[in-house]
């Protein structure tokens, strides 16, 4: 379903060279993952005897028993679309070799023998292993058929889903195999494995299949010999991972007396959408001599057993959220810091209207003057009431400047906004976008002249939430010498401000969480009678935690409305009803796409994350693309 594959990694209950327990054992789990819905189901290395097995791998009737009991797993699995990979020995021109089996619907598929056998310490694979690393397009004859045999073979599930082979050591290798795998079109990665426990050797094991995963910029599925292996003088936990990416998945728990599956629904589509969209994964060359061996279409999963974080620009480890919270804000104040050193300003000058986006503007600013060693007074801070100023934006900016020592003014619009109406024959009674921009042109204006008067910079507000969205006044807040805010997205920005305010005083506290809470609006048209906020945004356009998560999966991964329209409806489940997402969807992707003019020539500013809209680097959109293909 919209490219996941669910995939799964087995560790059976295993007896040593006890080959009809080991296989019945391996059908439970085979059977298990069919039921539901695997595409691909990963056993540990030489799963079919157990791996240790020792000097009994020399004795013909172990290894002839084992490919009679891989030849019965196919035809007991001959009517599943599942792919299985499964460990056995396989004796090929007088020598041993320990291999991986792919089997789906009764056949074997193809033979992937270890490339790297480990001779050292606790492991002597040697004495009875040979190494497969000089088979890259061989077959070896197994009963009457021909079955493709070697380490650079690709099984081709569809167009995103192709998996390939490597066995335990050959991850710990400098180069894996696994990497000229992914080089050669494979988005998943097996690894049949039997590594044995150690005191903190979980953990480096861990990091290994997270970091190839994201190193090949893949799906890695990890299956590891478990406690039923021979306790001589090593003991097996059954460790099992599956990453993507980068980002671990699922992982279960060791040392399991029984025989347990695990799962997780792996984003093929995701995968080869961030590898083409990469230049230095297509900069790598193309290894000679593989093997694409095209398989039957298996399952997929619906619904998926995958988390979709509805807030996917807001850092999700709480373990980590001052380290996060603090590099961004070091990001985003080193930047501005630089622009002030480099343009000499001796003041930096924003618009403090009491809401997000020039809350943190002036929290950054405030920091970049601690890092230039200067003080909050270098900050000119002006609040410009308008038509639809309230009370309550009014006073929030007034008493954060208080508190923060900013030097801080207030200029009036309304009368200069009322003399320009009179100029440009317009009725201040008509509300419409022209009596808005005039407000917000106004209040640049003013920004620009004073930083002129005071040699100094307007740091610009707006966010990347806005900018994706049009959501400015062209020339207006559209526009200032350096935007601190233009990598963070309006439900970040949220997140940033409840930090500061967790970490301050109870005043600055107290008027930091009532901004946070405040309703997000330009305030530009009149406010009722009782001075409360008419003109909401999210109102008008949508909730911006919606458009903050279509903003990310469109620009990050390059997802099809649909795709995105399904993983919304499950990341905001009992939220928002579907008809409603749909909506929201259809006006981001009308403003981002009429709304691009505004973007091909906004000012500098940090990116902060993955995600940025800047026209000089990570998005170069024409200004008159159409949107019509995208509905």
């Amino acid at each position: 379903m919209h490219g996941f594959y669910r995939v799964a990694a087995a560790v059976p209950e295993t007896r040593v060279a006890d080959i009809g327990f080991n296989l019945a054992r391996i059908k439970e789990l085979v059977r298990e993952a069919d039921r539901a819905s695997a595409a691909l189901v990963v056993f540990p290395e030489l799963s079919i005897t157990s791996y240790t097995c020792a000097d009994l791998f020399q004795q013909t009737r172990l290894i002839r028993r084992a490919l009679s009991a891989v030849a019965e797993l196919a035809d007991f699995a001959k009517k599943m679309d599942i792919a299985i990979v499964v460990g056995a020995p396989l004796l090929h021109k007088s020598r041993l070799y320990n291999c991986a089996f792919v089997i789906q619907k009764g056949e074997i598929r193809g033979i992937v023998p270890k490339t790297y056998n480990p001779n050292y310490r606790e492991f002597y694979e040697k004495r009875w292993f040979t190494s497969g690393k000089k088979f890259k397009n061989e077959s070896v004859r197994v009963g009457k058929a021909e079955i493709p045999f070697g380490r650079n073979l690709v099984f081709e599930c569809d167009d995103n889903f192709k998996f390939a082979v490597e066995i335990c050591e050959d991850l710990w290798n400098v180069i894996p195999p696994s990497s000229y795998h992914a080089i050669s079109g494979a988005t998943v990665i097996a690894n049949l494995s039997a590594s044995n426990e150690l005191v903190a050797k979980s953990d480096y094991r861990r990091d290994l299949v997270k970091q190839q995963s994201a190193r090949c910029i893949a799906g890695y599925v990890y299956s590891s010999a478990g406690v039923g292996e021979s306790t001589t003088d090593l003991v097996y936990s059954g460790h099992s991972m599956i990453a993507e990416n980068g980002i671990m998945l699922a992982e279960n728990g060791r040392f399991q007396r029984k025989g347990e599956i695990l799962f997780a629904d792996i984003d093929c589509e995701r995968l080869a959408y961030t590898r083409f969209s990469s230049s230095s994964f297509s900069d790598n060359e193309l290894p000679e001599k593989y093997t694409f061996i095209r398989m039957g279409k298996p399952a997929e999963p619906d619904p998926i057993f995958r988390e979709i974080d509805a807030h996917p620009f807001v850092p999700s480890n709480p373990a980590r959220r001052d380290e996060r919270c603090h590099e961004i804000f070091n990001i985003q104040a080193t930047g501005l810091a630089k622009r002030l050193e480099h343009t000499n300003s001796a003041k930096a000058v924003i618009g403090i209207s009491g809401g997000l986006d020039s809350t943190l503007a002036l929290l950054v600013s405030m920091e970049a003057m601690k890092l230039l060693g200067r003080k909050n007074k270098d900050i000119v801070a002006i609040t410009m009431p308008g038509f639809g100023t309230t009370g309550r934006t009014y006073r929030n900016a007034v008493a954060l400047c208080r508190i923060s020592g900013t030097e801080l003014r207030e200029i009036d619009i309304k009368a200069a906004c009322k003399d320009h109406f009179k100029e440009i024959k317009h009725n201040p009674k008509v509300h419409d976008v022209t009596y808005e921009n005039v407000q917000a042109r106004e209040r640049t204006q003013i920004l620009m002249d004073i930083a002129n008067k005071e040699k100094g910079i307007v740091v610009g507000t707006g966010d990347l939430s806005e900018i994706a969205l049009g959501w400015s006044t062209y020339n207006a807040d559209h526009m200032s010498m350096y935007a601190v805010n233009c990598g963070v997205p309006k439900t970040l920005i949220r997140y940033l401000i409840g930090w500061v305010a967790e970490n301050s005083g109870t005043e600055l506290r107290k008027i930091l969480h009532d901004i946070i809470d405040t309703p997000v609006s330009p305030e530009l048209l009149p406010h009722n009678g009782d001075g409360k906020i008419v003109q909401k945004t999210e109102d008008i356009i949508g909730p911006y935690e919606v458009h903050d998560f279509f903003l990310y999966h469109t620009v990050k991964y390059g997802a099809s409305p649909e795709k995105i329209l399904y993983l919304a409806d499950i990341a905001f489940k009992g939220k928002y009803k579907k008809s409603r997402l749909s909506d929201i969807q259809k006006i981001f992707i009308r403003r981002f796409f009429s709304q691009q003019f505004k973007r091909s020539c906004i000012p500098d500013g940090p990116k902060v994350g993955t995600i940025s809209l800047s026209p000089r680097g990570d998005w170069r959109m024409p200004s008159d693309a159409s949107a019509e293909s995208f509905k």
